[in-house]
């Protein structure tokens, strides 16, 4: 082999690793991360102190949506075959916020479907859910009114109507929200934040640099991309508790194959000394 053709082969190899070194060094996009938590306990593992978070789970509940039909929470989430979900509370006599925030879903529902691989354009790893806080007046008529109105697809995303309790429960206990009747409070009956729920039922969402959460606001177009980027990013969310085999290992390979590559060249270096010693030699005799 000529040196030429070795160190082409050299820097065929080299690049590749050096070219991964570099990607690895960049900033990466950062998983939204869970909200709420029911404890915290430390305990001591291999001599180290590790701190252990049970994050709060929202419950399973039962409502029915615009169709009709009875659905429940587990049917979408809550295993690891389950949805990501993003819910929010309005109603349907509401003039002021509630259609700007319907208008938003569907774009949102848009962008994400348009972020999805070709052949599958209907993003079905994402269930959307409005949920109403006046159930009282909003029957499943009602709810089918609004829907038409705003071209709402019932495959996944539903309008849901049932149990005041339940709603309300779900908003003040488990999402953190306010919500009143608007019965009783018709300025303020309800915040318009999206949340986004991962597969498993915990709230998620993305911390600024001082690790405060940012809300889903969703009249802010800055928000609403920051939710559909997050909404991917879920999507490619692994299990922990399944890790590959190059888990955490590709560094070391990557360290490896240089010193391999480096190996090979000195054996080739050398190898050719030798050769063209033994060839001298022979000339001479």
């Amino acid at each position: 082999m000529n040196k030429k053709a070795f160190f082409s082969i050299l820097i065929a190899l080299i690049i590749p690793v050096i070219l991964f070194f570099i990607v690895d060094s960049l900033p990466k996009a950062s998983m939204p991360h869970p909200l709420f938590y029911d404890s915290v306990t430390t305990k001591i593992k291999n001599g180290k102190r590790v701190t252990d978070t049970a994050w709060q789970h929202i419950p399973d509940f039962t409502l029915t949506n615009q169709m009709g039909k009875k659905i429940s929470f587990s049917d979408v989430s809550l295993s690891d075959s389950g949805k990501i979900t993003v819910v929010d509370f309005f109603f349907t006599h509401c003039t002021t916020i509630c259609p700007g925030m319907t208008m938003q879903m569907k774009k949102l529902q848009q962008i994400v479907q348009r972020g999805v691989r070709v052949g599958n354009n209907t993003a079905d790893y994402v269930q959307y859910m409005s949920i109403s806080i006046d159930p009282e007046s909003d029957s499943v008529p009602e709810l089918k009114k609004w829907a038409d109105r705003f071209s709402v697809d019932p495959i996944n995303w539903w309008l849901l109507t049932g149990d005041k309790k339940t709603i309300y429960d779900l908003s003040l206990k488990y999402m953190n929200l306010t919500v009143q009747d608007p019965r009783i409070d018709t300025a303020f009956p309800h915040t318009d934040i999206f949340v986004l729920v991962d597969k498993h039922g915990v709230v998620r969402a993305r911390r600024d640099k001082d690790g405060n959460p940012m809300l889903y606001h969703s009249l802010d177009e800055k928000a609403m991309m920051n939710l559909a980027e997050d909404i991917v990013l879920l999507s490619l969310e692994k299990d922990p508790n399944e890790k590959s085999f190059f888990a955490g290992k590709l560094k070391l390979i990557a360290v490896v194959f240089l010193i391999a590559i480096a190996g090979v060249g000195l054996f080739l270096m050398v190898f050719r000394k030798k050769d063209k010693h033994v060839g001298s030699h022979l000339e001479k005799e």
